[in-house]
């Protein structure tokens, strides 16, 4: 049986890895397996923010269907996902740092719905839904977690920057961490070294890297699969790193490996917001350093200096991942298992970065956050790349079909495996990306509470629920620079016409449908 080793980072662009084009960022590790395998140029998230994007990667569907869509409501237990199958075809797995399938790490995020319990959802085990507070991990012996979405085996890591939640702490205090430098707010008042005069969430992490998140993810996957080798058994190991996410933290040397000075930035870094809808023309006046939350949305002010730092530092996190990476490919060598494992690496979503002077994520809906680095290496499969559309909920029924594991209804993503047979084949020819936002958060923000990008070879086009569109060109303007929306009536059209269809085909009729009580 074939094992799977999936890679997956947090707010990583396209554009930022060797393998996709970067020729500043050192990313030798994952070049090199990246040119074994096969490396999707035109790869997209079904959802630009991480809980919905994740739990679509697990179930093989839209948020609209799965319901997770957005950071403030966990996946339904009940969920089926590719995990489950792999589970039960006796498969050992494990998801090692970033989940963030429950909304634990994200309750800042929550509104209430005012609904009085009438939409509630029956599930079958009480506090299902808490597997990721925090507070269940701070004495040090945290009650074991049997199946969590079909893992048999979980070790979270629970925050971002140099903040230590989850299993991870309580790794990191046997290895000699302090708690006080681990267990930090996640405001300017947190402990630093090096911090950026112009953005709290730039600096370096107050401890050393044997401490740091990535260590985390790359040491207790390497144990996890050197248990499941001599257990004889094969394995899916989900290895999530919560870099390169916010704030800016590497740990160590790795703060140090870029210069700021010699970044480059965004083209479109001083274009005017004038096409922009109203609620990023807000974003894009407001300084990071005038951010109410760590999380919001914000512009860059004309600080090209800021950017500057946040693309060094950002730079330093995938360098550190990358070496990570590494350590656990030379152990899947070392045991003679590299010739027999699917290597999956990708992110939940990307990073404004600068461009359109922007920066993060949320209700950005550009190139930047909504495409995404992917590679799937499969033994015995062609080595190259493809310009075919692919979608990060491809990903599970890619997996179960390369390894022969029976699906399960109600999956939208489609099987990549004829693109890793040719890679001129095409299995879709659009990519339809939600985003949504509760509609009380939604007002609170002035934010449009839905959104939808449909992405063709031709174009992306993007339409909100307060009626503002952009189109962008996707082989004469890459870059997004030239807004088409108001001036090419033809091609406005015709993606309009596109997305309607994408609406009808993506329409989710797999609930409520009888269960075969006879399927394992």
């Amino acid at each position: 049986m074939t094992n799977v080793l999936f890679f997956i980072t947090d707010q990583q662009r396209a554009d930022h890895v060797g393998f996709m084009g970067n020729e500043i960022v050192r990313t030798p590790n994952l070049d090199a397996v990246a040119q074994t395998g096969m490396v999707f140029d035109d790869g997209w998230v079904a959802n630009p923010i991480c809980m919905p994007n994740r739990s679509s990667i697990m179930t093989g569907r839209l948020p609209s269907a799965h319901g997770c869509i957005f950071n403030d409501r966990s996946l339904d237990w009940n969920s089926n996902t590719f995990v489950r199958r792999f589970r039960a075809a006796g498969y050992r797995t494990a998801l090692i740092g970033k989940s963030h399938l429950q909304h634990g790490p994200s309750r800042n995020s929550v509104v209430p719905a005012r609904t009085s319990g009438v939409f509630s959802t029956a599930h079958h085990q009480s506090g299902w839904d808490c597997l990721e507070d925090f507070e269940e991990y701070l004495d040090g012996k945290p009650s074991p977690v049997e199946d969590y979405y079909g893992f048999d085996h979980v070790e979270f890591s629970l925050e971002h920057g140099s903040s230590v939640r989850g299993h991870h702490l309580n790794w990191a205090l046997e290895k000699g961490g302090r708690y006080e430098d681990l267990v930090v707010p996640m405001t300017d008042e947190s402990p630093a070294l090096d911090r950026s005069k112009s953005w709290w969430q730039i600096y370096r992490a107050p401890y050393e890297a044997e401490f740091h998140s990535t260590t985390f993810v790359a040491d207790r996957t390497i144990a996890f699969i050197e248990e499941a080798v001599s257990q004889d058994r094969p394995f899916l190991a989900w290895s999530s790193f919560p870099d390169p996410h916010h704030p800016m933290a590497p740990p160590g040397l790795w703060f140090d490996q870029y210069h700021a000075s010699e970044m480059s930035l965004p083209e479109s870094i001083d274009d005017p917001p004038d096409f922009l809808p109203p609620h990023l023309q807000q974003a894009h006046g407001r300084h990071p350093s005038d951010q109410r939350v760590w999380v919001q949305p914000c512009g860059v002010g004309g600080d090209h200096g800021l950017v500057r730092e946040a693309i060094a530092a950002t730079y330093g996190m995938i360098g550190m991942i990358d070496e990570a990476v590494g350590r656990v490919i030379a152990t899947l060598d070392r045991l003679r298992k590299l010739d027999e494992t699917i290597i999956v690496f990708t992110s939940d979503h990307g990073d404004m970065m600068g461009e359109h002077g922007l920066m993060l994520k949320g209700s950005m809906p550009f190139r930047g956050t909504q495409h995404v680095p992917m590679f799937i290496v499969a033994p015995g499969f062609k080595q190259g790349r493809t310009e075919s559309l692919a979608c990060s909920m491809d990903l599970g029924p890619t997996l179960m079909e390369l390894c022969d594991i029976e699906a399960y209804d109600g999956i939208q993503g489609v099987s990549l495996v004829p693109i890793l047979n040719d890679p001129h084949a095409s299995v879709r020819d659009h990519v339809l990306i939600e985003e949504d936002f509760p509609e009380l958060l939604a007002s609170r923000m002035s934010a449009p509470a839905k959104t939808r990008t449909l992405v063709t070879k031709e174009a992306r086009y993007t339409r909100n629920s307060d009626g503002h569109q952009m189109l962008f060109d996707n082989s004469e303007d890459p870059l997004e620079r030239t807004e088409l929306s108001q001036t090419d009536e033809p091609l406005r059209q015709k993606l309009m016409e596109e997305m309607t269809d994408a609406f009808i085909s993506s329409a989710d009729g797999a609930r409520g449908a009888p269960v075969d009580p006879s399927y394992g």
